[in-house]
């Protein structure tokens, strides 16, 4: 390898890179726990800043890589992805994004490894990673290879986004009891910020069960065993959290409906006694109509009671027109 790779010891910050875009270089020996002597090592991981010119050169120049692995490393992101390619599996997976308070928020972790390396690259902190770094510097779990440690990050994503859909379920459940109890005004944007959230967890579920799924079809006599074994946990938990995530979505479409139906309820009750009050008022409008008009031989005209006696007349009326309404079991 022709790169000046710092070793174990160099000062690294695990979240500012340095003068070659690194953030960190572990060295792992057979045993898997970490190791600063680099000639110990049985593989290494480093992670890069995908977003540093110097670390894409590195990266660039790193001979172990094959060509396509190479560049599907250094390609713009266009979503999720997984492939193998002479003994290198290698492709760019979904985590949560690390804002050290909460995460919140996806975005993309990629990685290229085989037997003896693992390149890990990406834009942002990212929860998983940082907390499988965490384990490796406190020595509280051992990572034979590769393969383990890319299977503990992704199970610490899909475990994130696990209690992510923990979290919405819980907001589900207090929106339909708010909903039950006739609390609902509220209600509308909560319920289409949680739909937006599922629905973006739901689809990198998704996308996850049919990546790793093509790629057990794909290459299924290539794939070593760790590796097989590896995609194919990955894979049923991608699944189930998939199912859960198809389960909360149908919580949240029944949720809208039962809304749906109770703004609809709400606005058939304001129409009605808009038209009740029409109709009761209709009578009133007639009779002042009529007595409105500037014409000649309008009856009571010279009758001092006369004001009264029309005031009584539509009064009846409209008492009548709303009798009939509720005869008819309308109010």
């Amino acid at each position: 390898m022709n790169i000046a790779v710092p070793n174990e010891g160099t000062d690294l910050s695990p979240y500012l890179p340095d003068e070659h875009g690194l953030f960190f270089v572990y060295h792992f020996s057979a045993e898997g726990l970490r190791t600063k002597d680099p000639a110990e090592a049985h593989w290494t991981w480093r992670s890069y800043q995908i977003t540093d010119m110097r670390a894409r050169q590195e990266i660039g120049a790193e001979p172990a890589l094959p060509a396509p692995v190479r560049e599907a490393f250094l390609s713009p992101s266009h979503g999720c992805h997984i492939d193998f390619e002479d003994d290198f599996l290698y492709g760019d997976l979904p985590d949560l994004r690390h804002d050290f308070a909460e995460a919140r928020g996806l975005t993309h972790f990629r990685f290229a490894f085989n037997e003896t390396m693992l390149i890990g690259a990406r834009k942002q902190p990212l929860e998983s990673v940082d907390k499988i770094r965490k384990l490796v510097e406190s020595g509280t779990r051992k990572f034979r290879s590769p393969a383990e440690l890319i299977e503990a990050v992704m199970g610490q994503s899909l475990d994130g986004m696990s209690g992510e859909l923990d979290k919405m379920g819980d907001t589900l459940d207090g929106i339909e009891d708010r909903i039950v109890c006739d609390a609902w005004h509220n209600e509308r944007q909560a319920l289409v910020d949680a739909r937006r959230q599922l629905v973006i967890i739901h689809r990198q579920m998704a996308t996850l069960t049919n990546l790793f799924r093509h790629l057990d079809h794909s290459h299924r006599n290539e794939l070593p065993d760790p590796i097989n074994d590896m995609a194919t946990r990955l894979s049923h938990r991608a699944h189930t959290l998939h199912h859960d995530g198809e389960q909360l979505q149908a919580r949240t479409r029944l949720l809208q409906d039962e809304l749906m139906a109770k703004l609809t309820e709400q606005s058939n009750q304001l129409l009605y006694i808009l038209s009740v009050m029409t109709a009761v008022l209709l009578p009133m409008t007639i009779i002042s109509g009529l007595f409105g008009m500037n014409v000649g031989g309008l009856p009571l005209v010279d009758t001092p009671m006369g004001f009264w006696v029309v005031t009584a007349i539509s009064i009846v009326i409209a008492g009548i027109v709303y009798m009939i309404v509720r005869r008819l079991g309308r109010v």
